[in-house]
């Protein structure tokens, strides 16, 4: 009976470390990150935006919140990092991408207006502080209580299965 018991302890060790360990090694070799917040302006009334939403913000095929407001997409300027992974993670596509993107539906008139780029972190918060329909992301370091924080597919920055993450080698 002890050695059965003592069996049983062992196998079932031993399942847990076989299904721990390639955990271990996944999170391991992941760079370390800090999340990116999408923010908006405190009147909008969206909370969460699904990924492939917030797709259609960012590449302007979505151009009015629910409440009938236009949508302002602000942006840092290209080789920010915050900007660099809004274009991999959101975007799915390259600076050069983008650019051909945008003047192609401004051509054609599928997009009306250019994003706003800004510089700093404060110049984006500020914006969209001040402009109903914006919509931007920052550091969840730069966000303060002037903006709104959007849910990406239910879940918040810093939550471990929230999607929008700048590696640790992009932080300043």
């Amino acid at each position: 009976m002890i050695r059965c018991k003592a069996t049983v302890l062992l196998v079932v060790a031993a399942a847990a470390l076989l299904l721990w360990a390639p955990q271990a090694r996944v999170e391991a070799s992941r760079p370390k990150q800090e999340s990116l917040a999408i923010i908006v302006n405190q009147s909008n009334p969206v909370n969460d935006l699904s990924l492939s939403e917030l797709r259609a913000v960012f590449l302007g095929e979505r151009r009015h919140w629910p409440n009938g407001r236009r949508i302002t997409l602000v942006m840092m300027e290209p080789g920010q990092p915050e900007r660099d992974a809004v274009l991999r993670e959101i975007c799915k596509m390259g600076e050069s991408d983008l650019r051909r993107r945008l003047l192609q539906g401004l051509l054609t008139g599928d997009i009306l207006v250019s994003p706003k780029t800004l510089a700093t972190p404060v110049g984006v918060r500020k914006f969209v502080f001040n402009v109903p329909g914006a919509i931007g992301y920052l550091r969840p370091a730069d966000v303060d209580a002037s903006v709104k924080v959007l849910r990406v597919d239910g879940h918040l920055p810093g939550e471990a299965e929230y999607q929008l993450w700048i590696p640790e080698q992009a932080a300043p």
